[in-house]
């Protein structure tokens, strides 16, 4: 066999082409539960791609530093004295401690709780205690700095990626960037991290969480029934059916969905007038356009972030009914169980009032305990743990036909780049995720 042919397939023979059959609409459960394809992923998903580690405002200032990471990889995310981001493996070059066990901070050098190795915040070894008499003076500094990843932002989130080949950032999100704008840019001053990340561990692959975030529109009726019957959301199953599926390539995807006629929704999905003007200045007619009509956005960004901009549809009394905006990314833990860190994002030019009703809204709903993200987490569980088992894995196959045979909307109808498909009960988003997740884990 080649280099390809060997990579193409498992140590049991089985052909990664035959787990994941695009044109067939058919994925194999052992995809999602597969140690050995786990491990496959932490080297050819998370070593090659470019991978939201934090957002910009998290680390405002000379020295300020969160602890993230890249697969199983822990890095420091830090701002240096000079204003410049960098993204360092949270190793020690000496022994291999973690240099930062506190998961934010402002330091002015990174020292290692082992030996005392000191380093400049870009990762270069400042010092070592005793460099004299322990070294005779000899150990070469240079050759023993923090492992640097390479870094991109693309609207305040930050990026890092181990690959020196890998494309740039831009370059790498491509029409993505489009709908990013939607979220990230539509005002001039942009949008910052309201306090610390929720984070929480799920028994479940990370997969499930981007797969269900890229398109999953059909759920909703069901997943989340306890908002049906509390009238919260209509007694109709297509309630998730009105928007637009979006595919835009690389393994990325998204849906802006909408609702009946007979439901009138609020312009820019609620967001309060006083922005309005911000969305003239900031986005295209094209985007306004679009943007104007949508009650939610949802969608991922390959590999493993995923974003959620919804209109409220439940709220306590007294607070307003207004949307939120959280991005999350699905850390791998293990091949069935995951690290969910989920942002709270708001406008920097929003009202006070409004930033503090979003951010209710959003915990009571998509927080860690929020009743829209328990039903998700519990069905995630429920799928990881029932195709786990030998013959699950030997015999399991999932359906993603949804939408297998309906064609694009033209350009008229949908101004926005990507392959816009008409309701969002499709699932062409997913079998692009999981066409460039074949391609990752085959290619030389």
């Amino acid at each position: 066999m080649n280099e390809k042919s060997d990579r193409a397939r498992l140590r049991d023979g089985t052909p990664l082409e035959d787990l994941v059959r695009i044109d067939d609409g058919l994925i194999a459960a052992r995809v999602f539960t597969d140690p050995e394809i786990y491990e496959l992923e932490l080297e050819r998903i998370f070593l090659r791609n470019w991978v939201a580690v934090a957002h910009e405002t998290e680390i405002p200032n000379p020295g300020d530093y969160v602890t993230r990471w890249i697969g199983e990889d822990p890095v420091i995310v830090v701002r240096d004295k000079d204003g410049e981001v960098h993204i360092l493996l949270n190793s020690c070059s000496h022994r291999g401690v973690e240099v930062c066990r506190a998961s934010r901070g402002n330091v002015s050098q990174l020292v290692c709780p082992y030996h005392g190795f000191r380093y400049k915040l870009d990762g270069e070894l400042a010092s070592i205690p005793s460099h004299k008499e322990a070294y005779d003076g000899r150990l070469d500094k240079t050759k023993f700095h923090l492992h640097r990843a390479r870094v991109g932002t693309y609207g305040g989130l930050i990026f890092g990626t181990w690959d020196a080949q890998a494309p740039p950032l831009e370059e790498y999100l491509g029409d993505m960037r489009w709908y990013l704008d939607l979220l990230l840019n539509r005002t001039e001053g942009g949008v910052e991290v309201v306090g610390s990340p929720h984070r929480w561990v799920v028994e479940a692959n990370w997969k499930t969480g981007v797969d269900n975030f890229i398109g999953d529109g059909l759920h909703t009726f069901m997943a989340h029934r306890f908002a049906v019957e509390l009238g919260v959301l209509p007694e109709d199953p297509l309630i998730g059916w009105f928007g637009y599926h979006i595919s835009v390539g690389n393994g990325h995807g998204l849906a802006m969905v909408g609702a009946p006629e007979r439901i009138p929704l609020p312009p820019y999905l609620g967001l309060p007038q006083e922005l309005w003007p911000h969305f003239e200045r900031s986005l295209t007619p094209e985007q306004r356009q679009v943007f104007e009509k949508t009650g939610t956005i949802h969608g991922s960004v390959f590999p493993n972030l995923s974003l959620l901009n919804t209109t409220t549809i439940s709220t306590e009394e007294g607070v307003p009914r207004v949307p939120f905006l959280t991005l999350r990314v699905w850390i791998p833990r293990g091949p069935h169980r995951m690290e969910i860190l989920s942002w709270f994002l708001v406008e920097k030019e929003g009202p006070d009032w409004y930033k503090d009703a979003s951010r209710k809204n959003y915990e009571r709903t998509f927080g860690m305990t929020g009743t829209f993200e328990e039903d998700d987490t519990d069905v995630w569980i429920s799928l990881t743990r029932a195709n786990k088992g030998a013959y699950a894995r030997r015999h399991q196959v999932f359906n993603y036909e949804m939408g297998l045979h309906r064609e694009p909307r033209p350009k008229a109808e949908w101004p926005g780049p990507g392959a816009a498909y008409y309701g969002d009960y499709c699932e062409a988003n997913q079998r692009c995720f999981f066409q460039r997740w074949l391609q990752c884990m085959t290619e030389v």
